[in-house]
């Protein structure tokens, strides 16, 4: 039987991966208090690492929610751009605009992310509203550039990920049968098999924050 000090040694992560897993804890504990409610030393306990750890990485807080918010958003690009990259549907098929929304819908069931970007858009703080700005910005462009849609069309889709994003935030699925005009927007946003699966199962999986 092999001893102890021939265990192979632990391997130690690297510098992006520490990075990796601090932003996915910041992500975490910012979502549950928002930047305002969340102080670095939260984000430490939650990472499993030394509140000066996070200060050596990221400075201020508001840089760390800087970068944990811009996180966000990429994804949000990131999504858009791999399902445009794959859509063999015309941007005149409404069915277009309909799969891209439900790739978008799919990424902020994570509820965590979810609650960071609304956080992040309600910062009305300078240095985090640019980081608002420049997503907005490339979002629209990345849509009207890739679809050739009217400013209209842009618009339109994406104040209706704006919408769904509200409601996911406050639960609305899951409270469809008490209230049938909030039902009826439901199955407007969200498709009526949608809104009923949302309602059955929840709309994310319950964070710290919902206990």
């Amino acid at each position: 039987m092999p001893s102890e000090d021939s265990a192979p040694p632990k391997r130690r992560m690297s510098a992006p991966q520490r990075r990796a897993l601090v932003l996915a804890a910041a992500t975490r504990a910012f979502a549950r208090g928002g930047y305002s409610g969340t102080s670095t030393d939260a984000v430490a306990k939650e990472a499993g690492v030394s509140q000066p750890y996070i200060v050596r990485m990221f400075g201020t807080k508001a840089e760390l929610f800087r970068a944990v918010f811009a996180r966000a958003l990429d994804e949000i690009v990131r999504t858009f751009t791999e399902k445009l990259d794959t859509l063999d549907i015309e941007p005149d098929d409404p069915e277009f605009w309909a799969e891209l929304g439900s790739a978008y819908g799919e990424l902020i069931l994570d509820r965590d992310l979810l609650l960071v970007m609304l956080h992040g858009f309600a910062t009305g703080t300078d240095d985090i509203a640019t980081v608002s700005r420049f997503a907005m910005s490339k979002i629209y462009s990345l849509v009207r550039d890739r679809t050739g849609c009217t400013p209209e069309q842009a618009r339109m889709f994406i104040a209706n990920g704006m919408l769904i994003n509200n409601l996911l935030a406050m639960k609305a699925p899951d409270r469809i049968d008490e209230d049938p005009a909030l039902a009826e927007l439901c199955v407007s946003v969200f498709g009526e098999s949608a809104a009923t699966t949302l309602s059955a199962t929840g709309t994310a999986p319950a964070s710290d924050s919902d206990t």
